[in-house]
């Protein structure tokens, strides 16, 4: 079995988040680069299951920049994954969901896979759609937000919980899963780890090796506009001298936030 693990980098979560007020990108380069969690966490289901099969491979994929990615990466192999594949190319530079699924769906074509483990959703960006399009790319069935995962050489199950209960759900492989913070940590790396992550296969690939085209004639989501978010006013004051509830209605009826009273 060949399990494929979407693996992301994003800045560090205690790091500076800011956007970049000319091209209305992320300033990746604000804070430190990291993988993101839900990604190590996909990672680690992967690799519970090849623990108990040792015949699985389990191979990282990721799209990004090249300046860091491949260390990134690197983290993921030391940690146990078999082998990395890194799309780098200038044109995704901003991709939007349409460019990154289909870019993730070629990748995936041209590696052959069972089954595709990613994260629900990413903490710098926040689509939480993107496993669901590359299902739906690859024409497999797609099961998301899986808090618990089972997975055999025939299928994968799991529960998905939502907001008015929990369910349990499967799928014949190949199939698509995203898996929510409800699954362990990742494991660490050790020194054995982190020195034979150096020797194993680590491929990088551009669009034009997957027969993705990007040209200004497709239509992708783009941003218009972009400005930095207003400082904070101090806002107003209100003493109460026995008419602080009167004040404070007043004000929001001014504001439009509550129907005055008519005269």
């Amino acid at each position: 079995m060949r399990i494929i693990v979407l693996m992301k980098e994003v800045p560090d979560t205690w790091g500076d988040r800011t956007l970049d007020l000319e091209t209305g990108l992320l300033n990746r380069a604000a804070s430190d680069p990291v993988l993101d969690e839900i990604t190590e966490r996909a990672l680690e289901v992967a690799l519970t299951h090849r623990d108990s099969h040792p015949d699985a491979e389990v191979v990282l994929l990721a799209v990004g920049p090249t300046a860091t990615m491949s260390t990134s990466l690197r983290k993921g192999l030391a940690m146990g994954a078999d082998r990395a594949v890194h799309v780098a190319d200038d044109a995704l530079i901003g991709a939007d969901l349409t460019l990154t699924a289909e870019t993730l769906a070629a990748a995936i074509r041209r590696i052959g896979f069972d089954l595709v483990v990613a994260g629900n959703i990413s903490t710098d960006g926040g689509g939480g759609v993107l496993p669901s399009m590359v299902a739906e790319l690859l024409g497999v069935t797609g099961v998301s937000s899986l808090s618990s995962v089972t997975i055999t050489e025939a299928g994968v199950s799991g529960r998905r919980n939502t907001e008015v209960g929990s369910a349990e759900v499967s799928a014949a492989l190949p199939a698509v899963i995203s898996i929510t913070e409800a699954l362990p940590d990742a494991r660490f790396s050790n020194f054995k780890g982190i020195m034979a992550a150096k020797k194993k296969p680590f491929e990088t690939i551009g669009l034009a090796e997957l027969g993705v085209v990007v040209d200004e004639a497709t239509p992708r989501s783009i941003v218009i506009a972009v400005s930095q978010r207003p400082a904070r006013t101090a806002g107003i004051r209100i003493t109460d001298d026995g008419d602080a509830g009167q004040q404070i209605a007043d004000f929001l009826a001014q504001n439009q936030l509550i129907k005055g009273r008519s005269a």
